[in-house]
């Protein structure tokens, strides 16, 4: 069965597949630099959406030399509202792991690949097949509904023994062909084109008689997914606090650390609000005390924006503030700094903080006239 399902995606795949930036070349000869971001930027995000950061990404770095030599805020700048940082840090500490260690160029086994910060088993399999056309499998989102349908596995797909089921499956498709990244590039582009999770288009499939879901009239209901918890909900609350009294030309923005949610970008100081009677005035305070060290005055309600993230959703409310006496402190000097509407387009910053930018230069635009 795997032999003739690969030998079916494969002729499928010449015809059907879409012309993205980074498939120059048949699969298992492509630059291994270009898949390796191209996969990376494409987890958890649209392909057309990749495309664009993609293009200025490789425009900007060429090469892993190129990336490894880079200063990390300029990477992230790169990537900002793509989202998942932690994807565009690891990508620059791995940069510099391969110039070091590996002579610039990506390894070709999967246990060195492994142990290169951010590269799992998909972004393994991915690199390996494609560009070095190496028999070894991918799982991502679209080829585990692929799986999941022509199998009829009806076990919910977060289960660690489903999980293995899966890579046992696509791991024989993939050592049943001779084309192995053409398989594996066959099997998302099916998954994104016609075995969409919603109304899939059966009758265009050229895996429809191979498979046990659609014989079985239970397509719809593959795959199995556990219940989904709530996500949560955060209020939370940053300054914007001004260098001077009447002067609004400066205001203060400080650097995440870099471990942790957003890690390295720049934002107007804030906090979650405290379970209980805490008011978001108090927690402007709170939040400015705690991560600089001074007392502010805090002013009138600027905007209230909202952001999904992937565990919760957060609606964040801006105020005006004003130091009330002293200079910001931190651990790192570098930390915070005074910045205007025009010079913070220079920092990389999340989307909430973009929007509340976003209100400012409304606001200074109605002032101006």
């Amino acid at each position: 069965m795997h032999a003739q399902i690969a030998a079916r995606l494969t002729a499928w795949h010449a015809g059907q597949l879409r012309a993205l930036p980074w498939r120059e070349g048949p699969a298992g000869t492509r630059d291994p630099y270009a898949v390796w971001v191209s996969e990376v930027m494409a987890q958890q995000t649209r392909v057309s959406v990749v495309v664009d950061y993609f293009n200025r990404w490789m425009a900007r770095f060429p090469t892993v030399e190129q990336l490894a030599r880079a200063d990390q805020q300029e990477i992230l700048k790169l990537w900002e509202g793509l989202g998942y940082y932690s994807r565009a840090r690891n990508l620059h500490r791995a940069a510099q792991i391969v110039v070091v260690e590996f002579g610039g160029k990506l390894p070709r086994t999967r246990r060195e690949l492994l142990s290169l910060p951010g590269i799992g088993a998909y972004t393994a399999g991915a690199i390996l097949s494609l560009a070095f056309g190496l028999p070894e499998p991918i799982l991502d989102g679209n080829a585990m509904r692929v799986i999941s349908r022509l199998w009829d596995i009806g076990d919910p797909i977060e289960l660690r023994s489903t999980q293995k089921r899966l890579w046992s499956q696509s791991r024989g498709l993939v050592e049943a062909t001779a084309r192995p990244g053409e398989l594996n590039e066959g099997l998302m582009e099916l998954g994104a084109l016609l075995c969409r999770p919603r109304n899939p288009l059966c009758a265009e499939c050229p895996l429809q008689h191979s498979c046990l879901a659609h014989e079985r009239g239970v397509q719809d209901r593959r795959p199995v997914r556990s219940p989904r918890q709530k996500i949560p909900h955060v209020e939370a609350a940053a300054a914007v606090i001004w260098e001077g009294e009447r002067n609004r030309s400066r205001f203060l923005i400080s650097r995440r650390p870099e471990k942790g949610l957003l890690g390295g970008l720049w934002s107007f100081p804030n906090g979650a609000r405290e379970e209980g009677d805490e008011d978001l005035s108090a927690c402007v305070r709170r939040a400015v005390r705690q991560e600089l060290d001074v007392d502010v005055s805090v002013g009138d309600k600027l905007a209230t924006v909202a952001h999904a993230f992937t565990h919760f959703r957060m609606t964040l409310t801006a105020f005006h503030a004003q130091i009330l006496a002293g200079s910001p402190q931190a651990a790192d000097a570098e930390a915070w700094r005074w910045t205007t509407l025009e010079e913070i387009e220079e920092f990389p910053c999340p989307v909430p903080d973009r929007k509340i930018v976003g209100v400012l230069r409304d606001l200074a635009r109605k002032e101006t006239g």
